[in-house]
């Protein structure tokens, strides 16, 4: 009996791996999930993705539409000096990740005679294939995330690996121009932030050191706000309440309380 349970047992097992095996999916030997990656010519032109798959931040089988290579070409070939050469520099990234990326990298030659624009090419296209979007296209990113596909955009990865600067650091930052208020000047830190500064206007041209006040977090990114440090700390001691004066005794009042 006990003998019999034990075969059966390992009919069982058997009979799962095979099943597990002819659909592609063996979660309890280990295997890596796989993740296919749609790149969109706005991923190409842009060209970061070769420097991330240069420094090994991804591991995954990208993908390039065949219907995305066509619409390059038709840039590169056109009239306007500025898309060719945008086209070019996409193309030249295209071969660039076929001869040197680690992982897999295909072409993919699906034919979609039913839909007309590029975007819905590639969601459709995602969803076909089971993948990722990756592009820096913020319109492509928010249909795609409506029809429920998982999108990479690496400007939203340099936003988020921007340094945080807080409230009550103090930096040396250029005024470059005058800001929207009369006594506001406009800098930016290291990274590109935009920094505006209360009572910069003064300023214009110079670097100066700025204490950080506050930020403010938008769907376009970050925004900084500071005050000129002297300026500040000026503002902070004129806040302190003042010191009312010692009174002294006169002469006279102090002959009268000695007598």
């Amino acid at each position: 009996m006990i003998l019999l349970l034990e075969i059966l047992i390992l009919l069982g097992v058997i009979l799962l791996v095979l099943e597990q095996k002819k659909s592609g999916i063996l979660p309890f030997l280990g295997r890596a999930k796989h993740r296919k990656l749609i790149l969109d010519s706005c991923a190409l032109i842009d060209g970061r993705i070769a420097e991330i798959v240069r420094n090994g931040f991804l591991a995954d089988e990208l993908i390039i539409p065949q219907f995305i290579i066509n619409e390059l070409q038709m840039l590169a070939d056109g009239n306007d000096s500025h898309k060719r050469e945008r086209a070019r520099y996409g193309l030249d990234i295209a071969h660039e990740l076929q001869d040197s990326a680690p992982m897999e990298v295909v072409i993919d030659r699906t034919v979609m005679p039913g839909i007309e624009t590029t975007d819905d090419k590639l969601v459709a296209l995602a969803k076909q294939l089971n993948a990722h979007l990756y592009t820096t296209d913020y319109n492509l990113s928010k249909v795609a995330a409506v029809e429920g596909v998982r999108v990479l955009n690496v400007n939203e990865l340099a936003q988020s690996l921007r340094p945080i600067t807080l409230p009550g650091e103090t930096l040396n930052i250029k005024i470059l121009q005058k800001g929207s208020n009369r006594d506001q000047g406009v800098g930016y830190l290291d990274d590109g932030t935009m920094i505006v500064i209360e009572g910069g206007a003064r300023s214009v041209g110079r670097t100066v050191p700025v204490t950080v006040t506050r930020m403010h977090q938008t769907v376009a990114g970050k925004m900084v706000f500071g005050q000129v440090k002297d300026m500040r700390a000026a503002s902070e001691h004129r806040m302190k309440p003042p010191v009312a004066p010692r009174k002294h005794a006169s002469v006279a009042q102090r002959f009268n309380a000695s007598s």
